[in-house]
C-alpha cells in the first residue's frame, strides 16, 4: 500500500461535516439563513478538500492510496484503517459534490426544523464518505450503520404524508441485510484465524484467503443479501419507491446519487475479491436478476402517473445495468458498471432536483397536473430535456458511455443477456420521453400553470454543475475512466479462473435454453477486452 500525502486527508474529508454540525448546534434555531449558509459552506469546503484526491491520485497502481492505519481496539485487532483506490475515488468525490448541491436545493423546500435537517444531511455525509474509505470490517460496519440513522430521520420527519411507513420500511430492510453482513464478518474473522493463526478485521487481509468453496457460498450469500437490498436489486427493491416518493428532494438526491451505490461498491470491495469461486457460481443468477430488474423497472416506470415515482422506479432499471456489467466479469463490463454508478448519481440526482423544482411551484407531482410548461419555463424545459436524454443514454452525454461499456461486456458474456438489456434501453426512452411530452408539451390546461416562474439563480447554481459533468463525461470520459484501469485489472485477477474450472456447464438448464451459454472460464479471465 502507498500513501500520497503525509497528512490524514481522508479523515479530514470524513469528519469536516461533523465540524459544521458543531457550529450549527451553537446557532439559534430561529436564524434559519445562517444555519443554511453554514451547512452549505461546510459541504462546499468538504468538496474542495476532496479535490486533491483526484489530482494526486496515482492511476498506475491498484494499491490503496492516502492510507491511514492506526490501532483502534487492539484486543480484537480492530484498526482505524482508511484508504481509497480506483474503485472508491470517484464515489468519494461524487458524495462531496452531490451533498453540497443537495443542501443548496433545500433553501426554500424545507422551512421547519431547519437545524435538525441540516445536521442530518451533514451527519449522513460523514457516514457515506466513511463507507467508501474504510478498510477495516468493523470500521466499515460502523459507518454503514451510522448513515442509516440520519436518512431514517430525513424521510420520517421531513418526508411526505406516508413518511413514517417509508422510513420504517427503509430501516427494516436495510437493517435486516446489515445483520446478515455482521454475522458473515464474524465468521470470516474466525475463519481467518483458523487459516493463518492471526486475528484481523483488515479487509485486504481476506483477499485471496482461499476459503473452502462451501464456506464461500454461504458467506457470499449473506453479503449478497445485504448489498442487493441496498442496490436495490429485484426482488429486494420494494422499499425504494416508497422511500424516494416520501423523502424530501435533497433526501431523494442523496439516496439515488450515493446511498444506492454503496450496495454496488460492497460487491466490488467484498464479494468479488474475497469470494471468487462463489462469485463465479452466482454469475448466472445475478445476470438473470439484473436483466429482470432492468425490464421490470422500465415497465413499471411507464405505468406511473407520479413523476417522482417514475424516476424512482427508473433507478431499479438503471442499477440493474450496473449489476449486469459487474457480473459480466470482464474489463468493459466492470468499467461500465463503475462509471455508470457515477452517471446514475448525476443524471438521476438531477432528475430528482428537477422534480423538486416543479413540486415547489405547484405542490403536486402528478403528470396530469402539468402540460405545456415549456411555454412559461423555456430554460427549465431545455435543461430538463438534456438531463432526460442523459438518463436514457443518448450519445454525447454521460449515460451513453456507461451503458455502451456495460452492453459490450454483457454481449461478451452472453448474447442473450446483452439482447434483453438492449430492450431495456428502448423502454427507458419510452418512459422518459413520454413523461417529458406530457409535462412540457401541449396546451396549458391548468390555470395554476399559467404563472409559473422559470428557473431562479439558485436553481441554476445547483443544476448547471451537474449538467457540466453530464456533458463532460459524455464527450470526454477518459479522465474518469483512467482512474479505475489498474483497480479493475487487479480485481479481475483476484477472481481466479482456476477456482472455477469445474463449474463449466453447471449453469441452470432453463437458462441454457433461453440464453446463449455463459462460458464461465472466459468470463473469469475477462477475455475479449
Amino acid at each position: 500500500m502507498m500513501n500520497s500525502l503525509n497528512f490524514p486527508i481522508l479523515s479530514m474529508i470524513t469528519y469536516l461535516p461533523l465540524a459544521g454540525i458543531l457550529v450549527i448546534c451553537m446557532i439559534d434555531s430561529k436564524r434559519l439563513q445562517l444555519i443554511r449558509w453554514v451547512a452549505f459552506g461546510t459541504a462546499v469546503v468538504t468538496f474542495l478538500v476532496s479535490l486533491p484526491l483526484y489530482f494526486m491520485f496515482d492511476n498506475g497502481t491498484w494499491e490503496m492510496q492516502f492510507v491511514e492505519d492506526v490501532p483502534w481496539v487492539s484486543q480484537f485487532a480492530i484498526h482505524y484503517h482508511m484508504g481509497i483506490d480506483g474503485i472508491s475515488l470517484l464515489l468519494v468525490l461524487l458524495t462531496t459534490f452531490l451533498t453540497a448541491l443537495a443542501i443548496l436545493s433545500t433553501w426554500t423546500a424545507v422551512t421547519e426544523r431547519v437545524k435538525g435537517y441540516m445536521v442530518s444531511l451533514l451527519f449522513l455525509e460523514t457516514g457515506m464518505i466513511g463507507v467508501f474509505c474504510a478498510l477495516d470490517f468493523v470500521l466499515f460496519y460502523v459507518f454503514w450503520e451510522v448513515m442509516l440513522i440520519p436518512m431514517y430521520f430525513i424521510i420520517g420527519i421531513w418526508g411526505g404524508p406516508r413518511r413514517i411507513y417509508a422510513a420504517v420500511k427503509f430501516f427494516i430492510y436495510t437493517m435486516s441485510g446489515s445483520v446478515l453482513m455482521l454475522v458473515a464478518i464474524l465468521v470470516l474473522y474466525f475463519m481467518h484465524f483458523k487459516a493463518t493463526g492471526t486475528y484481523t478485521f483488515d479487509i485486504l487481509d481476506y483477499y485471496n484467503l482461499g476459503l473452502p468453496g462451501n464456506i464461500q457460498m454461504w458467506l457470499f450469500l449473506a453479503f449478497f443479501v445485504a448489498f442487493a437490498i441496498k442496490v436495490p436489486m429485484f426482488p429486494f427493491h420494494t422499499w425504494l419507491p416508497d422511500a424516494h416518493v416520501e423523502a424530501p428532494t435533497a433526501g431523494s438526491v442523496i439516496l439515488a446519487g450515493v446511498l444506492l451505490k454503496m450496495g454496488i461498491y460492497g460487491f466490488l470491495r467484498f464479494c468479488l475479491p474475497i469470494f471468487p469461486q462463489a462469485t463465479i457460481n452466482f454469475v448466472p443468477i445475478v445476470l438473470a436478476l439484473s436483466v429482470v430488474g432492468i425490464i421490470y423497472g422500465a415497465m413499471v416506470s411507464i405505468a406511473q402517473d407520479d413523476i417522482k415515482k417514475l424516476v424512482a422506479y427508473s433507478s431499479v432499471s438503471h442499477l440493474g445495468y450496473c449489476m449486469l456489467g459487474m457480473f459480466a466479469l470482464n474489463t468493459d463490463g466492470l468499467k461500465g458498471s463503475m462509471i455508470q454508478m457515477i452517471n446514475h448519481g448525476l443524471s438521476t440526482g438531477a432528475l430528482f432536483l428537477i422534480v423538486g423544482m416543479l413540486y415547489e411551484r405547484r405542490h403536486t407531482r402528478l403528470i396530469s397536473e402539468y402540460g405545456g410548461i415549456m411555454k412559461v419555463m423555456p430554460a427549465f424545459a431545455a435543461l430538463f430535456l438534456l438531463v432526460a436524454l442523459s438518463s436514457m443514454g443518448v450519445p454525447g452525454l454521460n449515460g451513453f458511455v456507461g451503458e455502451l461499456l456495460i452492453l459490450i461486456g454483457a454481449f461478451k458474456s452472453s448474447l442473450g443477456y446483452g439482447l434483453v438489456a438492449t430492450i431495456g434501453l428502448i423502454l427507458g426512452a419510452v418512459y422518459l420521453l413520454w413523461m417529458y411530452k406530457r409535462v412540457m408539451y401541449g396546451q396549458i390546461t391548468k390555470a395554476e400553470n399559467q404563472g409559473l416562474k422559470d428557473m431562479t439563480g439558485r436553481e441554476y447554481a445547483y443544476l448547471l454543475p451537474i449538467v457540466l459533468f453530464i456533458v463532460w463525461i459524455g464527450v470526454y470520459p477518459k479522465p474518469f475512466l483512467k482512474t479505475m484501469d489498474a483497480s479493475v485489472d487487479h480485481l479481475l485477477e483476484m477472481v481466479n479462473p482456476q477456482t472455477t474450472a469445474h463449474l463449466d456447464g453447471a449453469k441452470p438448464s432453463w437458462l441454457n435454453n433461453v440464453f446463449a451459454r455463459v462460458d464461465l472460464q472466459q468470463v473469469a479471465k475477462g477475455q475479449g477486452r
